[in-house]
């Protein structure tokens, strides 16, 4: 694929079909954590591209705007699924994670660089999965002190 805009817009909009299965009580719960990676990854991709750490072959400046359909694709939805399977046990958390980041890195990025999606270029695998590790660190503790203390100041208010 020279350009591969439409396998972008499937893998933007594939995952969302899942969102159904996931239940509502799912969604509400997780949005936050999912909604925070999110944010946080996007600010990456601005860091990723000034220290060319990645590169999409795109010419759309800012480079990290090619990165949105895969973070707000499978990366948030996939967030909210990791943490409805896991959250609450951390070592299932962090051994999901493994197999998943490790699945996208060192099989996932060969198809993306294959198609022309993105590239590794001053970051190698081994790197890319040390930096999936400590997302997966701050997305688990964010979704954690969220639920202690400001889910819990919410739930208490609403009961007053």
């Amino acid at each position: 694929m020279k350009k591969p805009y439409l396998f972008i817009v499937f893998m933007f909009l594939l995952p969302w079909f899942s969102l159904p299965f996931l239940g509502k009580k799912t969604i509400t719960r997780f949005f936050p954590g999912a909604i925070f990676m999110s944010l946080y990854v996007t600010a990456e991709g601005y860091l990723a591209e000034k220290r060319k750490w990645w590169w999409f072959p795109f010419h759309v400046k800012p480079n990290v705007i090619m990165e949105l359909p895969l973070i707000f694709g499978p990366f948030f939805v996939g967030s909210l699924w990791i943490l409805k399977f896991t959250f609450g046990n951390f070592k299932k958390y962090v051994v999901l994670n493994l197999v998943i980041d490790s699945l996208f890195t060192f099989i996932g990025v060969n198809f993306l660089k294959k198609i022309g999606y993105v590239s590794l270029v001053r970051l190698n695998k081994f790197q890319l999965s040390l930096v999936f590790l400590i997302k997966s660190f701050l997305m688990y503790g964010f979704q954690f002190i969220y639920e202690k203390y400001i889910s819990r100041k919410r739930s208490s208010s609403t009961l007053n």
